[in-house]
């Protein structure tokens, strides 16, 4: 069986796993402070609070300024949202090195966002969530190894 690695603080081990680590990325010329604060203001992109999210300092008010739902969001959310994510993850691990070798040093782990406050992203705090954030870090993983080969 596999080893599993479980991340959720920022603190913790494995914490610049989180959405929330501050590891600053650029994404088609804009900066943005966490994938968090990306995963966010695209839930409005084009609009107006696209930009108002991407300035907020912290992670977790970009967080609720994303789920605050008198804001209009974009229809297609539901559809795209998964590669919102992984177009994050990507650009965030791959714009530092140190994230990369941390990532491709987890070997063949499953890696799990360990937490009851979610059940799409994280596993729910029991397995029984999707653990998509999970899954994306594991595709992102195979991918930088498979790039290391060629």
């Amino acid at each position: 069986m596999a080893e599993r690695i479980n991340f959720y603080r920022t603190g913790d081990a494995y914490g610049e796993f989180s959405n929330f680590a501050a590891f600053p990325f650029t994404i088609d010329g804009k900066e943005w402070r966490t994938t968090e604060h990306y995963f966010q203001a695209q839930k409005f992109a084009g609009t107006e609070f696209e930009e108002e999210i991407r300035a907020i300092p912290s992670p977790m008010i970009a967080a609720r300024a994303g789920r605050d739902r008198k804001k209009p969001l974009r229809p297609d959310w539901e559809t795209v949202k998964d590669d919102v994510m992984r177009e994050a993850v990507r650009a965030k691990f791959t714009q530092h090195p140190k994230l990369t070798e941390l990532l491709l040093s987890t070997g063949d782990a499953e890696i799990v966002e360990h937490t009851t406050n979610d059940s799409y992203w994280a596993d729910g705090g029991d397995g029984s969530g999707k653990n998509m954030l999970g899954i994306i870090l594991m595709e992102l993983r195979e991918e930088l190894r498979q790039k290391k080969l060629q």
